[in-house]
């Protein structure tokens, strides 16, 4: 929270340009992803649930897959029905995610394996170099790198240096 308030304001200091609007579509991440690499998981703890086929991990959680992370109090990680592989990861608790110089932080994020979508829910903010974003929610798709920031989207603009 001290991050995004220092964020917001720093950026509110300098002078910036104010713009909001409903829905804003937009490059995310240096580089496009690949969903089928390996995901890995690291955590305080572990707890295995063999009947629904879920593991959850819990207390300084950080999910890697390529360039790109995601870190979290708590990730929840859905296996499919065959439990060949995972579906989905369900992240909460200050979740943060970083794919080349582009972060966005959340209250929740759902991450879709197969599709390689995340949608970010709850006090979207977004940073990209000097410019941020606020808003309800952000999808981001990690394979074409963009977002789709939706929900009473704020932006502020800072004019280039000259």
């Amino acid at each position: 929270m001290y991050f995004r308030a220092l964020t917001i304001g720093i950026l509110l200091t300098l002078g910036a340009v104010t713009a909001q609007a409903q829905s804003t579509n937009l490059a995310f991440g240096a580089v496009k992803a690949d969903p089928t690499i390996p995901v890995e998981v690291t955590s305080d703890t572990l707890d295995v649930n063999q009947a629904d086929g879920s593991a959850e991990f819990k207390g300084n959680v950080l999910v890697s897959q390529g360039e790109m992370r995601l870190s979290a109090q708590r990730v929840l990680v859905i296996y499919s029905q065959e439990r060949s592989g995972i579906d989905r990861l369900e992240a909460t608790g200050d979740v943060v995610l970083v794919s080349g110089q582009d972060a966005a932080q959340a209250q929740r994020a759902d991450y879709s394996i197969d599709t390689g979508i995340i949608v970010m829910t709850g006090d979207v903010l977004l940073t990209q170099g000097k410019n941020a974003l606020t808003s309800n929610e952000m999808t981001v798709n990690l394979i074409s790198g963009t977002a789709q920031m939706v929900g009473r989207v704020k932006t502020i603009l800072n004019p280039e240096d000259k």
